[in-house]
C-alpha cells in the first residue's frame, strides 16, 4: 500500500513539475515573439535560448500554426546578425513538424551567405506549404475561417514567389519583401486568435441574451 502510495506521489510531483516548465517555457515564447516583432532582438533570443534549453521539442501550443521553438531561436539570431547560428538552429527547425516558416527564414540566411540556388528552393517550400496550409486549414479546420480571411497573405506570397522567378533570391528588394511578409505571417498567430476570441466572445453574449 505504502508503494502504491509513493508512486501516486511521485507522479504527481512529476507532473506539477512538468507542468512548471511547460508554463515557463510558453511564458518565455510568448515574451521572445513580443520582443522579435517590436523590441529587441537580443532580448528575444535570450527567451527563445532558455525555452528551447527547458523543451527542445516545444512547438506553440495556443494555436494550430506550426511553429516549433528552434525556428524561433534562428530567426531571433538572424535578426541579432548570429548568421551561422542562425542557419544551425534553422536548419534544425526545418526537420521538424514541417515548420514551414522555418524554411523562408532558412532560405534567407542562405541566400545572404551566397547559397543562392539552396536558397531560393527553400523559400519556395517554405512560402508554398505556407500557402497550402492556409488553403487546407480554410477548408478543414474549424479555426481555418480566422486565418487570412481576406486572402492578403495569400496574394503576397504568389507574388513573393513570382518574384523568385523572375529575379532570383538575392534581390534585396526581394529579401526585404520576404522578410517583411514572414513578420506579417507571425503575426496572423495573433490577429486569428483575436478574431476567433471575439467570435466566441460574441457568440456567448448572444446565446445568454436569448436566454
Amino acid at each position: 500500500m505504502r508503494t502504491i502510495v509513493g508512486k501516486l506521489a511521485l507522479l504527481a510531483f512529476v507532473l506539477f513539475l512538468q507542468g512548471c516548465v511547460a508554463y515557463q517555457v510558453g511564458g518565455d515564447i510568448q515574451k521572445g515573439r513580443m520582443e522579435l516583432l517590436y523590441g529587441d532582438p537580443k532580448i528575444a533570443l535570450g527567451y527563445f535560448e532558455r525555452a528551447a534549453e527547458l523543451d527542445p521539442d516545444y512547438r506553440l501550443n495556443y494555436t494550430i500554426f506550426p511553429e516549433g521553438v528552434w525556428s524561433y531561436v534562428g530567426r531571433a539570431n538572424l535578426a541579432a546578425g548570429n548568421v551561422p547560428e542562425a542557419r544551425k538552429a534553422l536548419e534544425r527547425a526545418r526537420t521538424r513538424d514541417e515548420d514551414n516558416l522555418a524554411k523562408v527564414y532558412l532560405g534567407l540566411v542562405l541566400t545572404r551567405q551566397g547559397e543562392r540556388d539552396l536558397g531560393r528552393q527553400s523559400i519556395e517550400a517554405g512560402l508554398k506549404g505556407i500557402y497550402e496550409w492556409y488553403d487546407y486549414v480554410q477548408f478543414y479546420h474549424v479555426d481555418g475561417q480566422y486565418w487570412d480571411p481576406g486572402k492578403q497573405l495569400r496574394k503576397s506570397i504568389q507574388s513573393n514567389l513570382a518574384g523568385l522567378t523572375s529575379r532570383g533570391s538575392d534581390s534585396p528588394e526581394l529579401v526585404q519583401n520576404i522578410a517583411l511578409l514572414g513578420r506579417e505571417i507571425e503575426m496572423e498567430i495573433d490577429r486569428a486568435k483575436d478574431h476567433r476570441d471575439l467570435d466566441l466572445m460574441r457568440k456567448y453574449h448572444g446565446d445568454e441574451q436569448r436566454r
